[in-house]
């Protein structure tokens, strides 16, 4: 069985704060831990602190050798497509091609209009960035489709296309990773729900005549037993409230408990398809939850023979 692989997103300026780490110690740590990947969100403006995505992921790919650098995930259509593109490839280059590029088109409608990109335009925005940004990063000489009349444009230095992971749940994302994606990348899901999406995936992918891209799903966790941390039930809760979906359907979503049940639990997320998880850690120590998941990796590893 192929091996499954465990990323983490970085702390945040808070957590930082809190447990004493700085995005280099964070990485760094992830990398020594064994796990496989350091991951950041790409958000504009949402009411508290957050370092750019780019900036924070240059950080973590300087101070590493060997993990995926991931957004998670990048939002290239509330940007000039030129400027995403120039981003993208310069985490490419000073990572040594290590980039994994999750692509939403995400974040409230006060983002876009802080931008000022028209929040209804989002989705076309978002295909058109995922059809042109392979000639833009291969250093091809490209016309852009709102610039008529003006010169194309030929970026240096020239980089490999990363993998293109594109997240979500909804249909829409469904259809864009079949058409355009290397991955499919929704968070906060059930296995079951994983395996009903990746059917669509496959069948869609198989219509634009591709194979069906590889799977990643985003978590929670919370691991360990104890005092302080926060329950399944408190995360859930405020996965609830955050995502605006009933709690019942989001209860069993969080990771917590002892290694051993988190592998158990991503083992269903691996049945169902996936073979990547990006973990968000919602408390506890940060250090500490990084050298539980690397438990976690090492047991599914275990399971597949040490694979």
């Amino acid at each position: 069985m192929e091996n499954f692989e465990i990323g983490v997103i970085l702390p945040g300026i808070a957590v930082q704060r809190r447990d004493g780490i700085d995005l280099r110690a964070a990485a760094r740590h992830v990398e020594d831990a064994g796990l496989d990947g350091v991951w950041h969100g790409d958000h504009l403006a949402v009411g508290g602190p957050i370092v750019d995505a780019p900036i924070a992921l240059a950080t973590a790919a300087a101070v590493t050798a060997r993990v995926r650098i991931g957004v998670s995930v990048f939002v290239p259509a509330i940007r000039p497509l030129v400027w995403a593109a120039k981003q993208i490839a310069s985490l490419q280059y000073v990572s040594g091609d290590r980039l994994v590029l999750g692509v939403g088109s995400g974040g409230g409608p006060g983002q876009w209009a802080a931008a000022g990109v028209p929040y209804d335009r989002r989705g076309s925005r978002t295909d058109t960035a995922l059809e042109l940004l392979p000639r833009l990063l291969a250093g091809e000489e490209t016309r852009l489709p709102d610039e008529a009349g003006q010169p194309a444009v030929t970026l240096a230095p020239a980089v490999a296309m990363p993998p293109v992971w594109v997240g979500n749940a909804s249909a829409a994302a469904i259809r864009r990773a079949a058409r355009l994606g290397d991955g499919w990348f929704p968070s906060l899901i059930s296995p079951r729900e994983l395996a009903e999406g990746r059917a669509r995936l496959a069948g869609l992918a198989a219509a634009h005549g591709r194979s069906a891209p590889v799977i990643a799903i985003g978590g929670a966790a919370a691991l360990g037993t104890g005092p302080g941390l926060p329950s399944r039930a408190e995360i859930a809760t405020g996965i609830s409230g955050a995502y605006g979906r009933p709690l019942a359907e989001v209860m069993e979503i969080p990771l917590t408990g002892r290694p051993k049940e988190a592998a158990e639990r991503l083992d269903a997320y691996r049945e169902a398809g996936a073979r990547h998880a990006v973990i968000g850690i919602s408390g506890g120590d940060w250090r500490t939850q990084v050298d539980l998941l690397a438990e976690v990796r090492d047991l599914l590893r275990s399971a597949d023979g040490g694979a």
